[in-house]
């Protein structure tokens, strides 16, 4: 019988990434990465209500028995949801009574109701993190009008890191989709923009902490 985690996503309201729960039956390491994105996360014992940040770095979780329960906010969201800029919980995991403390949420439909009611995502920010997908820092900068020290104030604000790091994010996590399908890792590199499979590999280490074959192995 197969002991590991069980991890499941389905669709979500309109305005959120989507909904997800990870179910272990002993206790586990997780290895968490960069994505560009935040979480809403319940666990059912004791009832913890926790918020993650945006990470810059992959993050060792210890995992307990049992369901965990997430909402998953795309960039750009969380102030809206949580009042604060991103940078101030980056890399953090931080109690949602610390961040809001009116929240009264008992369930796993009250977390989503919660994030769906305030999830505002500015279009300008919006395609900000598609245009980074694919042109450098400046000419983003330039294609939505705004300065880079403009853009770089309401990048820290929406997705808690600067443009660059934001790119750096977004490409690696479209490399890791790409990777995860069994697409050959040199062509990886080259559909989600690195110069090569050398710097693809570069990349992965410095924000995964391991090489990609063992980060997507099962």
């Amino acid at each position: 019988m197969d002991d590991g985690p069980v991890y499941a996503e389905r669709p979500a309201p309109a305005g959120l990434a989507c909904l997800w729960t990870r179910t272990v039956s002993t206790p586990t390491v997780q290895r968490v990465v960069p994505d560009g994105c935040t979480d809403l996360m319940w666990t059912p014992a004791p009832g913890a209500l926790f918020v993650a940040g945006p990470d810059t770095q992959a993050q060792l979780a210890q995992v307990a028995p049992g369901t965990l329960y997430g909402v998953r906010l795309p960039p750009g969201a969380f102030p809206s949801v949580f009042g604060v800029p991103a940078h101030a919980v980056r890399d953090l995991r931080v109690p949602l009574s610390e961040l809001v403390p009116s929240a009264r949420l008992e369930s796993f439909s009250d977390m989503v109701a919660f994030c769906a009611s305030r999830v505002v995502v500015d279009p300008v920010l919006s395609g900000t993190a598609s245009l980074l997908r694919t042109v450098d820092v400046s000419a983003a900068a330039w294609e939505i009008g705004l300065s880079s020290r403009q853009l770089r104030r309401r990048c820290l604000d929406a997705f808690g890191y600067p443009p660059k790091v934001l790119q750096r994010v977004l490409r690696f996590d479209a490399a890791m989709r790409l990777a995860w399908s069994g697409l050959p890792f040199a062509s990886v590199a080259v559909e989600a923009g690195y110069a090569d499979q050398a710097h693809l590999a570069r990349e992965v280490r410095a924000l995964a902490g391991v090489p990609l074959g063992q980060l997507i192995r099962p």
